[in-house]
């Protein structure tokens, strides 16, 4: 009934003592320290039960059969979960990306999707047809949104735990239904059609739970682009994917997850100048404190001054809050590790000629000596251009 969780891992499930409002059913909780939002009334965690019991909607006051409630009691039917996923139609049309990934990403900033939720039965197709008819695809692309919207709402919140059939990977076997005009009476289009929700079934099996509505449906976009490159011949985008959801995830898998961040090798950038005392040590310090999730950030000079330029550390103190004396300190090109991106601040300064690598030019003033507003300006241009990295 359940599996114990991997002693790496911050997740605890055990079997909770019966629930006072249905005292024959077994109920299978799942906590961790500390506790994300998962309840819309109240963000308390969800339980889920073995058998259906009788639950009233806390929003419109439906009763209906469910296995799925807070620990407070509280359910929320699927039609109010996914209250606003039609508006993920007019996104779709507006959407001239063929990359399913980043319109998936893009579904999932929008205030209707949650951390885990059957939204994803219906983002997971959409967001394929979407890539796929973008990418040249010969699809009524309006008409099949909305189908696709239909029968994605079929598919209950929990289906992945209690039907053995993950909704997001069944999404992309509708969406494969969808763009070959699958019926029951079909022949290649029907195999089509169950080949493609194995394949995302099989993903997700493979990692294993507990169940992410995020790495489920990523797991199964991967798969459907590969498959309907090889059976279509329509070739999507395909992203490389990191995931940036697992601080909200109550249950997240952690190193398990194919999509962590934290399996990623970092790539490394240098920030380069002349003497590395000014414009290249801002540049380190706004690249550790916006990149660190995703580069690790080094400067670097040509030749190299005693200390930091002191406006410098005095400004980034006195406006930021950062103190480059206490971890920076100037260096040499040849006492860096071998960067994947070189980014030159100006002044004609020589970057590395390295085949392969990355080499920039922000043409950047030095402001050493200046006025504080000048220096202002030019650090400001550094934050500006270390955010656009991130893009």
């Amino acid at each position: 009934m359940f599996q114990e969780a991997e002693a790496d891992l911050p997740v605890l499930i055990t079997v909770a003592a019966v629930y006072e409002r249905a005292s024959a059913v077994d109920i299978i909780e799942i906590t961790e320290e500390p506790m994300k939002e998962e309840c819309l009334i109240c963000k308390a965690p969800l339980e889920y039960l073995n058998e259906d019991i009788e639950m009233e909607c806390e929003l419109c006051h439906k009763k209906e059969k469910s296995k799925t409630r807070c620990i407070n009691g509280h359910y929320v039917c699927n039609e109010c979960h996914m209250q606003g996923t039609d508006s993920l139609i007019g996104l779709c049309l507006n959407e001239t990306s063929g990359d399913p990934v980043e319109i998936l990403n893009r579904m999932m900033t929008m205030p209707f999707c949650h951390m885990h939720g059957p939204e994803h039965h219906v983002m997971t197709g959409m967001a394929l047809l979407t890539a796929y008819k973008n990418c040249g695809g010969d699809i009524d692309l309006p008409k099949a949104l909305l189908e696709m919207n239909n029968r994605g709402r079929s598919v209950p919140g929990g289906a992945c735990g209690f039907w053995g059939a993950c909704g997001a990977g069944i999404s992309a076997g509708m969406f494969i239904s969808i763009i070959t005009g699958a019926t029951p009476l079909g022949k290649d289009n029907f195999g089509l059609s169950h080949k493609m929700t194995a394949k995302a079934l099989e993903a997700i099996g493979e990692v294993g739970g507990p169940r992410c509505c995020k790495r489920d449906s990523y797991l199964s976009v991967s798969r459907a682009v590969d498959f309907v490159k090889e059976n279509m011949g329509i070739e999507m985008k395909k992203s490389d994917i990191v995931c940036t959801y697992s601080r909200q995830n109550n249950q997240c898998i952690g190193k398990r997850c194919p999509f962590s961040a934290v399996n990623r090798q970092k790539k490394k950038i240098a920030f380069i100048c002349v003497h590395n005392s000014c414009r290249s040590q801002i540049a380190e310090a706004f690249g550790r404190k916006y990149l660190s999730d995703i580069y690790e950030c080094y400067s670097a000079g040509t030749e190299v001054k005693p200390q930091i330029n002191p406006d410098a550390v005095r400004l980034m103190k006195q406006e930021y809050g950062i103190d480059m004396e206490k971890d920076q300190y100037p260096k040499l090109l040849q006492d860096i590790p071998e960067a994947d991106i070189y980014v030159s601040m100006g002044c004609n300064v020589a970057c590395p000629n390295i085949p392969g690598k990355k080499i920039l030019n922000w043409g950047l003033d030095d402001p050493t000596g200046q006025e504080d507003a000048f220096f202002m300006d030019v650090i400001g241009q550094i934050e500006k251009n270390i955010l656009e990295m991130r893009k």
